[in-house]
């Protein structure tokens, strides 16, 4: 489903077309807001593999602060990659870091100045992750992380990967959003909602459930799998 199919589709749903001076343009105009809210949702409800990022970055000897992304929002993995000699040739060996409270690296490492391989990392603040033990040497690090994806409303494509896997999501969450804006009546809002949770279980059993079935790290939501 495309983003001119979509809005065209709650406008038909709710019977509110925009046609000249007949029609209801304050409706209209918040159809982008009806969308973003409800992608925030399901954004917010479900971890997908579409909804991951990478980045690669570094960290420097005696530096035991990362930086963190400015769309952040968690952890799927942290890994260091220092350069080990294989036949003299240089081959990177991922090591991945263990998620652990700040009170738990300041306690188990009090002195920054003490350095090693970091083995475990944690949410410093908001822009910030500290490493524990404090960087030895100079490490490249690879993060995999959730962000926000890219909303259908600003997609160039005019498609998302919502739009094309789960479209009624989209469109039914859309609908419960539009239909209290335009004070409809609480049974067909209900009806709404209720086609939206349906979909929303079918999303959360493939993001927190399928695709955590040989998942083994604590930092993913894992959900029972309904067979």
């Amino acid at each position: 489903m495309t983003y001119d199919e979509l809005t065209t589709a709650i406008q038909q749903y709710l019977m509110v077309e925009y046609v000249g001076d007949g029609a209801e343009p304050t409706f209209v105009a918040n159809i982008d807001n009806f969308i973003q809210h409800t992608e925030l949702l399901i954004n917010n409800s479900v971890q997908l593999p579409a909804f991951r990022k990478n980045v690669a970055g570094s960290v420097t000897t005696g530096n035991p602060y990362l930086t963190i992304p400015s769309d952040f929002l968690s952890v799927f993995s942290l890994a260091a990659i220092p350069s080990t000699i294989v036949d003299l040739v240089p081959t990177p060996t991922y090591q991945y870091l263990l998620n652990k409270d700040v009170n738990y690296i300041r306690e188990a490492y009090p002195y920054p100045s003490a350095q090693g391989t970091p083995k475990y990392y944690s949410i410093f603040d908001d822009n910030t992750f500290l490493l524990g033990p404090t960087p030895e040497v100079d490490y490249d690090v690879e993060l995999h992380y959730y962000a926000y994806p890219e909303s259908i409303v600003d997609a160039v494509s005019g498609t998302t990967w919502l739009s094309i896997e789960f479209p009624n999501a989209l469109l039914w969450g859309a609908l419960v959003e539009g239909y209290i804006f335009l004070k409809g009546e609480q049974e067909l809002i209900q009806t709404y909602q209720s086609k939206f949770d349906q979909v929303m279980e079918e999303l959360i059993q493939l993001g927190n459930g399928k695709n955590r079935q040989d998942s083994y790290r604590v930092t993913q939501v894992r959900d029972k799998v309904v067979r």
